[in-house]
């Protein structure tokens, strides 16, 4: 089969989406109503602040200091769902103070049925969205793409990560896979954990939630007194209620960082993070024989012993160098356990703390199908089995209107698999108004033993944002390895459409024969053409009490050889998906 098999494909999911379109042309009337009450929430200038108080709170969940009456409360909290554009249905105030040292922040969401109110599990990082929740978003650069986010539920647990190009990683989409595993290539680092602390509590009025967020946990430009981004958001999930301060519009969600209002006058700490964490592993062996003569006697004792160190200091409030010596990842959470019946290799997400914070400088390409930087490539060899690391270092940030990630590794020799190596990766990358950026990207694995044995990778890449309801995403990249002459390039484009009714999103991309990033993540070697489009129609109707939304949507993605040769191919269609007002 050859490439004008895809025609055919494309014109099977626009036929059926025809009957989609038709029906949602005469509900078009129905949603007016939602509609102006929208347009005029996007009206809304949303500014905030963070009173200075001399003496903070105490972080227990039940907002009774004296601090807290210094505040300004943050009111008028707008849904995003169930009914775009109408006011929350339960009162929620939110409250923020510094005390130079950390933000402080305090909500009191009141609820007049709080036998409903749902807790959820009790675990860090669960999914917010299966119980009631109380989140945080800052854009401490105010760049409107980049940000922290910090959430709770009534459980009091600790739900954190970065939120990367607006939660938008425009990647390939992998069936049975967690939400964690694209990592910060897929928009949002889940993976991050910032040192924070929350507490919780109930009553017959509702639930409350206490944070305490740490400077020393962001990063942020320079100057004592600063405006960030800001937003909040409250879900209650017996309504299938979710509802900002700043208006967030229903095709899009938690991580729009540009429809944060502003948090103006926030006094924040001079000094600079310095932290230091040694390790020391050690034990005690002893080898013991039996002789001739029945009597046990101690042959040899040895006392292995293992040291190690990572400093983190900031350069700058918005510039930091972490190094490491002798690296030990003993602490770390392991992969989820999975099973490859496939021919392709399977992607796990980034763990190592080392690696992982603002991870998302350093992405580049099409996650999960043509990553050009995986850190997982350093420390873990070609079996499988991991790499001690020597040492490096890495500086990440922001400098002169520019975001800057630099990294230096070195690995040590493992017998008969991989040699002795060095690792560098150096990214700088500008973010523009409208959802824009552009970037360039350089990666080389070099072995210390020998300079024959090497890999280079080079890219540039960036996103243009036409409006708020269509970007295009590119990157371009070629790569050099020595005795593997030939086609070394690769590209990419993504266009994606976004409005309140439809969803779509068209790719082509394309990666040589001998295109070979090392030190990143092929899904499939030897060259291939990529297409993929998908269509999604969002309906509702508002007069309908007992109806949340119909979403027909029909995908299709398709691999071809260099040559036209039809590899695989993924249909989807699904004209059945309606959700319903009561979850």
């Amino acid at each position: 089969m050859t490439r004008t098999h895809f025609a055919p494909h494309a014109r099977l999911v626009v036929a059926l989406f025809a009957l989609a379109a038709g029906v949602a042309t005469r509900s078009a009337g129905a949603q007016t109503t939602t509609a102006g009450l929208a347009t005029a929430a996007r009206t809304l200038a949303r500014n905030g602040s963070a009173a200075l108080v001399p003496k903070p709170p105490v972080v227990d969940g039940h907002l009774d200091d004296d601090a807290w009456g210094a505040a300004q409360p943050l009111e008028g909290f707008v849904q995003r769902e169930l009914h775009e554009g109408a006011p929350v249905t339960e009162r929620t105030e939110v409250r923020l103070v510094t005390d130079g040292e950390a933000l402080y922040v305090g909500a009191w969401l009141y609820d007049r049925e709080p036998a409903g109110i749902v807790p959820g599990e009790k675990v860090r990082d669960v999914m917010l969205t299966n119980s009631d929740f109380f989140a945080i978003v800052l854009d401490t650069y105010l760049d409107r793409q980049n940000g922290f986010l910090f959430a709770t539920t009534p459980a009091g647990v600790e739900y954190d990560g970065q939120v990367v190009k607006e939660g938008e990683g425009g990647g390939i989409t992998v069936s049975g896979q967690s939400r964690a595993v694209s990592g910060s290539m897929g928009g949002f680092n889940l993976n991050w954990d910032g040192s924070w602390s929350v507490a919780t509590s109930r009553d017959s009025l509702g639930w409350y939630a206490e944070f305490r967020i740490p400077f020393s946990t962001l990063r942020y430009g320079g100057g004592p007194t600063q405006t960030w981004g800001l937003n909040l958001t409250r879900g209650i999930r017996r309504r299938n209620e979710e509802a900002y301060w700043s208006f967030v519009p229903r095709q899009f969600g938690l991580y729009r960082i540009s429809r944060a209002g502003t948090l103006r006058g926030l006094s924040v700490p001079a000094r600079r993070v310095a932290t230091i964490t040694p390790y020391v592993l050690t034990g005690a062996q002893r080898n013991w024989l039996l002789d001739s003569t029945t009597l046990i006697r101690s042959v040899d004792s040895r006392t292995p012993t293992e040291f190690g160190a990572d400093l983190k200091y900031g350069l700058t409030p918005s510039l930091t160098l972490d190094l490491t010596y002798n690296t030990d990842f003993a602490q770390v959470e392991i992969d989820e356990q999975r099973t490859n019946l496939t021919r392709f290799p399977l992607f796990f997400p980034e763990k190592r703390p080392f690696f992982l914070e603002n991870a998302g400088i350093f992405s580049a390409g099409t996650p999960q199908q043509a990553e050009l930087f995986f850190s997982r490539r350093i420390g873990i060899d070609t079996l499988g089995t991991p790499v001690p690391i020597i040492g490096g270092g890495r500086v990440t940030g922001r400098a002169g209107g520019l975001t800057l990630g630099l990294l230096q590794i070195f690995t040590e020799r493992t017998a008969g698999v991989q040699p002795a190596e060095s690792w560098s990766v150096a990214r700088a990358a500008r973010e523009f108004s409208t959802h824009s950026r552009i970037g360039v990207i350089g990666i080389e694995r070099l072995s210390t033993d020998s300079s024959a044995d090497r890999n280079f990778t080079g890219a540039v890449d960036g996103r243009l944002g036409l409006g708020e309801a269509w970007t295009v995403d590119w990157w371009g990249a070629g790569t050099a390895t020595p005795n593997r002459p030939g086609d070394a390039l690769g590209y990419s484009v993504r266009a994606g459409y976004q409005t309140a009714r439809w969803n779509n999103t068209f790719r082509t991309s394309q990666v040589g024969s001998n295109f070979n990033p090392e030190v990143g993540f092929l899904n499939r070697d030897g060259g291939f053409r990529y297409y993929e489009f998908a269509l999604m129609r969002l309906i509702r109707h508002p007069d309908w009490p007992w109806f949340k939304e119909w979403n027909p949507h029909g995908s299709f993605r398709g691999y071809y050889g260099l040559d036209g040769f039809y590899q695989s191919s993924r249909i989807h269609l699904d004209l059945t998906e309606i959700a319903f007002a009561n979850g």
